[in-house]
């Protein structure tokens, strides 16, 4: 039916632009988890504490940011012997480099089906292009507090050498006690206060 010239329509209100969130990295439900080589027989594992934030675009995911902080003094593998070890200058040299960073600069996916991200990871001192495989986000749920809350993993190797982490010492049947490629597994809860 066509719509009459001497009655105004009335306009229909646009609905508002979906702005960027920022979700808080939860230290206390998250970790950095990593394993390597030892001695060329089995996997030693380990964690640090992280910090950080998740801007988190709805009209272009591609467009969201990450930005994370490990703690390098609060590697721990069980055995502190080998903790103070990693965090001596033979390894992490906590004392010059007290912090791990990431910062992202790509993203590809979506945040429904798992997306690779990509980014700047600084260990060491030394700046490396490096990328997860994240899965997909989980719903986001409200805890008891009001907060809304969600989470994800993500996945990725790097090699230490490429980060001057090169200390190691030859076995006397051959080979090496520490190996070079580090498998990274990150856990992460992510919290948005609704207040």
């Amino acid at each position: 039916m066509p719509s009459n010239p001497l009655i105004p329509e009335t306009p229909v209100p646009a609905k508002p632009a979906a702005e960027p969130v920022t979700w808080q990295i939860d230290p206390q439900h998250s970790a950095a988890h990593f394993s390597i080589r030892h001695m060329m027989i089995t996997n030693v594992h380990g964690e640090f504490k992280l910090t950080g934030s998740v801007m988190v675009d709805p009209k272009e995911f591609t467009n969201s940011k990450v930005e994370a902080v490990i703690d390098a003094s609060t590697v721990d593998t069980r055995e502190p012997a080998r903790d103070k070890h990693l965090r001596s200058a033979d390894f992490f040299n906590v004392e010059k480099f007290p912090s791990l960073t990431f910062s992202s600069t790509r993203i590809n996916g979506s945040p429904n089906e798992g997306f690779d991200l990509s980014g700047n990871l600084t260990i060491h001192g030394v700046t490396r292009d490096v990328t997860f495989a994240v899965e997909p986000l989980s719903p986001e749920m409200k805890d008891p507090y009001g907060n809304l809350r969600m989470g994800t993993s993500a996945k990725a190797k790097i090699d230490r050498k490429d980060f001057g982490l090169r200390w190691n010492a030859t076995l006397e049947t051959g080979g090496v006690v520490v190996g070079t490629q580090v498998a990274i597994t990150l856990e992460i809860e992510l919290i948005k206060s609704t207040v």
